[in-house]
């Protein structure tokens, strides 16, 4: 029986591709805490002890030929080296760490896709720290949190992987991560050589058993209880997970409010399965595996694609997995984009148009607009569509990856629509703008960014210039118009023209007021 469960805890997920509550992400809330000394027993007699001086050895380092005197190779953390993103090496070594940090955790919970792309790829690519500054200290952590509260969890493993496991915070994340993409062995095996890494008792008594140590596993409950070191709630269900008969014959024991990744898995391996979506956005992950409901890994898969933090391509996959069971909500949107898929795959514009007026409401209310353009816009752009469907079409094109080619094929047949295309070709002088917001945006297309982001940018501080180019961005969905310019501007003079140019046609498209 014993093997039978941890057969099903080892196979509980598959591969797979946090809600921002307001508080300071190195404290997100449902991540193990950091052990404090006397929170779990010592180590049992005869188990291996941590290295006496843990030195990183595994930071990937790219061949680099520019890096500022006081950060030397090995402080380098990082997935994306600077030839894909763009970036340079140092863009956080003159700035403040504390500055940085703060504006991290401020970095609205759902930016333009445009932006959410730009904040994935700041987080992960690979850099310096400010001067002074440890590798794997709070900067390192807190990029790691963003990633995390984004549901970017393999993005957040990865860059976790870069950087020395056996730091405790460090671990922490990783082991978190690891539960929460399937992949704790690696965690588990970890905690084998080194077992005072583990953040909590639960998760010491779990890779014990993980790694087929049942006797040990309970030996190490039932110490810390004799010692008052678990709780009556962590008790119960490390219990009931340990011996499956307990699971059987006493009652359910009640789900934590704010659970952890490893109180979700154990929940499920006793048979409680928990509702992800009032859960952080990580969890949705979980709801992507084939032993899920089908409802609830669209819905699943539509939280993650809304918030950038799941590719297009596996959204389009969970739709047509099956037939639709019902009709309304998620049953509606998966229905219409099977058929969509279908009649573009035979080349039937006709029953594209058709399609068309009543699906693109439906995708722009779900917030799912863009993954919608990024998944079919190009197709759509090449029909000879007219009236609705046409124009339903051309917007989708300008949102997708081949705008610029989209803006020469359909050309605009309106002034608003002009500045569209204006914007995709990068060619902002070419029209005048019809109203406000498409002022705001040729202007920033155009200029110089402010003097204070131009001083930032100068001195070498191009990560901080960026974040907070992010963040003036917001402030331009919130109506000031000139925070919008400047955003765009400072987006451009760091190199990341692309972004600009497709942050404002989300913005044009999507939310500028008409």
């Amino acid at each position: 029986m014993r093997r039978l469960i941890l057969a099903s805890v080892a196979t509980l997920a598959g591969p797979l591709s946090a809600q921002d509550s307001g508080a300071p992400l190195s404290a997100i809330d449902w991540l193990s805490h950091s052990v404090e000394p006397a929170a779990i027993s010592p180590p049992l007699p005869g188990s291996p002890l941590p290295p006496e001086a843990p030195v990183a050895t595994d930071a990937a380092v790219p061949d680099i030929s520019v890096m500022p005197l006081d950060a030397s190779a090995g402080a380098v953390r990082g997935v994306l080296p600077p030839e894909v993103t763009g970036l340079p090496v140092d863009l956080w070594t003159a700035s403040e760490e504390d500055v940085l940090v703060g504006l991290i955790a401020s970095l609205p919970a759902e930016p333009l896709p445009a932006l959410q792309d730009l904040t994935v790829t700041l987080m992960l690519a690979e850099a310096a720290p400010p001067a002074g500054a440890q590798p794997q200290g709070p900067l390192f952590l807190a990029r790691v949190d963003r990633l995390l509260a984004m549901g970017e969890v393999e993005a957040a493993q990865s860059l976790l992987e870069s950087a020395d496991l056996r730091d405790r915070d460090v671990f922490r994340r990783w082991f978190d991560a690891t539960l929460l993409t399937g992949t704790e062995g690696d965690a588990c095996e970890m905690l084998r050589t080194h077992p005072s890494l583990a953040p909590t008792l639960e998760a010491r008594v779990f890779c014990l058993a993980r790694n087929g140590d049942w006797d040990t596993a309970a030996l190490t409950l039932g110490t810390a209880r004799a010692l008052g070191d678990v709780s009556l709630e962590d008790d119960a269900l490390l219990s009931r997970f340990l011996d499956p008969d307990l699971a059987e014959m006493e009652e359910e024991i009640g789900p934590p409010a704010r659970p952890t990744p490893l109180d979700y898995r154990l929940l499920e391996a006793v048979g409680m399965l928990m509702p992800t979506d009032g859960l952080p956005l990580a969890y949705a992950n979980l709801d992507l595996r084939p032993v899920v409901a089908w409802r609830a890994q669209i819905e699943a898969a539509e939280r993650l694609a809304r918030r950038g933090a799941l590719s297009e391509n596996v959204l389009l996959a969970v739709y047509t997995a099956r037939a639709p069971a019902a009709s309304g909500g998620v049953w509606d949107r998966a229905a219409a984009i099977q058929k969509l898929d279908r009649a573009l795959a035979q080349g039937d514009a006709e029953a594209v148009a058709t399609l068309l007026p009543d699906l693109w409401p439906l995708m722009d209310a779900a917030g799912l607009a863009v993954p919608f353009a990024r998944l079919f816009g190009e197709a759509l752009a090449g029909l000879d569509l007219t009236g609705e469907a046409g124009e339903i079409a051309r917007m989708a094109g300008l949102l997708s990856p081949g705008a610029s080619r989209v803006a020469r094929m359909r050309p605009a047949t309106d002034d608003r629509g002009a500045v569209w295309d204006a914007v995709a070709a990068g060619d902002p002088g070419a029209v005048a703008p019809p109203d406000g917001p498409s002022a705001a945006v040729l202007e920033g297309l155009a200029t110089s960014p402010p003097e204070e982001m131009a001083a930032l940018l100068a001195a070498g501080r191009t990560g901080e210039a960026l974040l907070r180019a992010i963040l003036a961005f917001e402030d331009g969905l919130d109506g000031d118009l000139r925070s919008l310019s400047g955003a765009l501007a400072t987006l451009r003079a760091a190199g990341q023209e692309a972004v600009a140019r497709q942050a404002a046609l989300e913005y044009l498209i999507l939310f500028a007021p008409r």
